[in-house]
């Protein structure tokens, strides 16, 4: 069972997992300290320590403002319960509203925010172009934690989509 986002586990669908983040969102959201599901190779760091497929980012200490893109697929629900224990970043997954996974991302986080349309990945080899089509599902920022929610807050206010405060903050079950 792998673990990470270059390719950490048998593709979902499609040729890869690997989904990586377009620049500008990490410019906008960021500095972040940590990123626990760092592909290999990359064509920027998202944060200051990376970790990648070979180091196991589950098994790793996640310290600071964290970033987790994690692999998409069947395991994504073990990264976003990771970030709920770490209490202190912004995740990035699809919106599968319907997923097991995903309500209880919603219940757990403190703040949420649905990007407006889709998001045009970047290829995970080089030289790293955009897709030649977006994400075709659309995608989702949760927060954990006080810096999270005043980073999605800021961010909403200058990108199109819906930003949710969880004020009523529940533990998942």
């Amino acid at each position: 069972m792998g673990r990470g986002i270059s390719g950490h586990e048998k593709p979902y669908e499609g040729a890869t997992n690997v989904w990586l983040t377009p620049k500008e969102l990490i410019g906008a959201l960021g500095p972040f300290e940590c990123d626990p599901c760092a592909a290999d190779p990359r064509p920027f760091d998202c944060a200051t320590v990376n970790y990648t497929e070979a180091d196991d980012g589950l098994s790793k200490r996640w310290n600071g403002f964290a970033w987790c893109n994690p692999p998409y697929g069947p395991w994504v629900g073990v990264w976003l319960e990771r970030m709920r224990t770490h209490r202190n970043g912004i995740a990035l997954v699809f919106a599968r509203t319907d997923t097991k996974a995903m309500q209880s991302a919603l219940h757990a986080a403190d703040a949420v925010f649905f990007l407006a349309g889709r998001l045009t990945f970047l290829r995970s080899a080089p030289p790293f172009e955009p897709a030649k089509q977006n994400a075709g599902a659309p995608s989702i920022l949760l927060g954990y934690g006080g810096i999270a929610v005043q980073k999605l807050l800021d961010f909403s206010k200058k990108r199109p989509g819906v930003f949710y405060p969880n004020g009523e903050r529940e533990e998942a079950a």
